[in-house]
């Protein structure tokens, strides 16, 4: 197996910088996704790495290896795409193994490796089968099959699950990541659907515009956001982010967002106050931090709630404009107009920087 680093990775289309100096270091055997949204250069990368796309600066390494000048065929990756690109005419037999027949493999090697993966897949009935005569679960086995014969080094998946239902969807995720864990190959995944890299990524790195901008787990994304953009990209229901101000009263900061002047725990004014912090902040406060309950600190008006089945999302009315979403379990009973009391797990507060858009805390 073998790591991936892309050092200072440029890749422009004349003014447009589709990827923008992009630095990532991929481990061995490390299941990494690329997030973000259409447009942000995340398939751009992965074409570069297979060595579809030439990069316009920067180094691609595998391993040791600078493989800018490598052509595609002999950098040894799997790729995976959304359309899976089967060949209708030939059989699931002739399609897994079309690559090992281009590298002119022995035929009795052939039909081992493709009965081996097909056995792997849980695919061997549908050998004899047309692609036009299997589902759209079974396609996309049969592509991950054909990816797998050629044992590569690297394995690339380009939004392999979107053709699929919501529950061929949820089924296949945990397929993949099983399968990527048995088998130990250093994986890249794009995908611009957040629960999809949070449930099967080791390390999700977040793009927007073309940059990078957070490189981490999963838990780290979405706790420790490092700016605005990923802090509302990951998490669903997403953050809520009120426009406020910082202010000082003996020593201790508050933060005022029109409303509401919420008091800041110590080692939050700690960290405001040691990182310089500017007066115009933007304040971001997750669904599930906020409660609404009889003895709630502060109140708000119910403006509309939209049933989940397991919880409920409650949209809320601060006043002068200001409206948040607050998560609560399914099974509690508001109507419009009603006046609640609702209280922050202010621990669980980020602040954020208003002209850079860049996290404090």
């Amino acid at each position: 197996m073998v790591e991936v680093k892309l050092v200072d990775l440029c890749k422009y289309f004349g003014p447009v910088k589709a990827v923008d100096h992009l630095n990532l270091h991929i481990k061995d055997r490390e299941f990494v996704a690329l997030l973000g949204p259409s447009g942000c250069g995340k398939t751009t990368t992965l074409l570069m790495i297979a060595g579809i796309y030439k990069p316009t600066s920067g180094y691609i390494y595998f391993g040791d290896e600078i493989v800018n000048d490598v052509p595609p065929k002999d950098r040894n990756v799997g790729m995976v795409f959304q359309s899976y690109a089967l060949y209708p005419h030939m059989t699931v037999f002739d399609n897994i193994a079309f690559p090992l027949k281009l590298k002119k493999v022995p035929k009795q090697e052939i039909e081992k490796k493709v009965k081996e993966v097909a056995e792997f897949l849980r695919i061997a009935e549908l050998l004899d089968r047309k692609p036009s005569q299997l589902s759209g679960g079974q396609q996309q086995r049969v592509a991950l099959a054909r990816a797998l014969a050629k044992e590569p080094q690297i394995f690339l998946m380009d939004e392999p699950l979107s053709n699929l239902d919501a529950k061929l969807r949820i089924m296949m995720r945990a397929e993949l990541k099983r399968m990527q864990k048995e088998l130990g190959i250093t994986t890249i995944y794009v995908t611009h659907d957040q629960v999809e890299a949070m449930t099967m990524a080791d390390r999700i790195a977040v793009l927007n515009l073309g940059r990078l901008q957070q490189y981490g787990t999963p838990d780290e994304l979405y706790n420790k956001p490092s700016n605005v953009f990923v802090a509302g990209f990951i998490g669903s229901p997403p953050m809520n982010f009120i426009d406020g101000s910082l202010v000082e009263t003996d020593d201790k900061l508050a933060i005022d967002i029109g409303p509401l002047k919420l008091p800041l725990p110590e080692d939050i004014t700690t960290v405001l106050k040691e990182a310089g912090a500017k007066e115009e902040v933007i304040f971001g406060i997750r669904p599930e931090d906020i409660q609404i309950k009889p003895d709630g600190e502060y109140p708000a008006e119910i403006y509309v709630v939209e049933p989940l089945g397991r919880d409920l999302i409650v949209h809320l009315n601060l006043g002068e404009g200001v409206l948040i979403r607050a998560l609560v379990p399914a099974g509690a009973q508001f109507n419009i107009g009603e006046k609640v009391k609702i209280t922050f797990d202010i621990e669980k507060a980020h602040i954020f920087d208003r002209k850079t858009e860049k996290a404090y805390i």
